[in-house]
């Protein structure tokens, strides 16, 4: 075989992925080289990146339907994460109903427990998104995300994960479409009127990628839209699942560098096609290159939190989802394995 054609021909790797697509019989018929169903890999050896600190959102804990939110502090600083990424709801103990002393009451039960808040986070901006068309269901969204502000000073912590807007968000029960150009005036109109509101309270408005809203589709765009504010109260929360789909995380973050200030890890597995919020898997059961991402964080300096993102407590021992994730944390930091 000349050196050309030997260059030209599918690798190992290649010809294991038309096998599993297609089937090793249908790649066989194309005159390509059989390959064995599964072959062993070699252990991965991530760059340690011990400064970075292990975080898990609430969704994963089933509160609080079965647990209180102090046994999901419990069981979070049992299992060894440094924090806890709470969500803001319109209603119950952290919500749009809760007072400064009640917010000021969860900060100091986290103190208790030797357990940080490393972000905040809500689902209100899909059904309160600030580019809706509506315009009261806009300012509304506005004045949630004014209050998240607030809880988030309140919890000490410098972090609230912002969705800017949509062009359509295929998960809500009747989404409606917003005209690209539309979505990215409203956008920058109502970061723009958080932005005072954050910098007096010392909070990091951070921009969340989420490819399937149909806006910020590229690193590239990310970065110009927050870079547009000229203000240090605007920066990225990045989620590794969230473009996992078509794109790669370690691609992202050399990009947005040092705009990162919070960190989203879901796992998502390339050989499955469907989006939505089920077909996210528990760390390390997917295709994303953890050693890379890890590298690459590390690499532009980032030393935040790595806060696990999963929407599915489980049914039967839910802790054990807790335990499992802290341990894949700690292998995908390079502190175990």
């Amino acid at each position: 075989m000349s050196d050309r054609i030997r260059a030209s021909h599918p690798g190992r790797r290649e010809l294991l992925a038309y096998s599993a697509a297609f089937g090793s019989a249908f790649v066989a018929r194309q005159g390509l080289a059989a390959v064995p169903a599964a072959a062993a890999q070699a252990p991965e050896s991530p760059t340690p990146a011990p400064a970075m600190k292990k975080s898990i959102n609430l969704w994963a804990f089933p509160y609080p339907d079965k647990w209180s939110l102090r046994q999901c502090l419990q069981v979070a600083r049992d299992a060894g994460f440094d924090a806890v990424e709470p969500n803001f709801n319109l209603e119950g103990e952290f919500s749009a109903e809760s007072s400064d002393d009640e917010i000021r009451a969860i900060k100091r039960m986290a103190d208790e427990i030797g357990i940080g808040v490393s972000g905040v986070c809500s689902f209100l901006f899909w059904p309160y998104s600030m580019t809706h068309p509506d315009r009261d269901r806009r300012a509304r969204g506005i004045e949630l995300a004014e209050r998240m502000i607030d809880a988030a000073a309140l919890l000490g912590t410098d972090n609230l994960l912002v969705v800017p807007g949509a062009v359509y968000a295929p998960w809500l029960e009747d989404p409606v479409p917003v005209p690209n150009d539309v979505c990215e005036r409203l956008a920058r109109k109502a970061v723009q009127a958080l932005i005072p509101r954050a910098e007096r309270s010392g909070v990091s408005i951070n921009i969340e990628n989420i490819f399937a809203n149909g806006f910020l589709f590229s690193p590239q765009e990310m970065a110009a839209f927050v870079d547009g504010f000229e203000s240090e109260a605007v920066n990225v929360h990045f989620d590794t699942g969230n473009i996992m789909q078509y794109q790669f995380p370690e691609h992202w973050i050399p990009i947005l560098g040092k705009r990162i200030r919070n960190v989203h890890l879901k796992e998502w597995d390339k050989r499955t096609h469907e989006f939505n919020l089920n077909t996210f898997r528990t760390l390390l059961d997917g295709t994303t290159n953890w050693p890379a991402v890890v590298e690459e964080l590390d690499r532009v300096g980032y030393d935040g939190y790595l806060t696990f993102e999963y929407f599915h407590p489980f049914e039967h021992h839910p802790e054990a989802l807790i335990y499992q994730t802290s341990d894949a944390l700690d292998r995908i930091l390079g502190r175990k394995g």
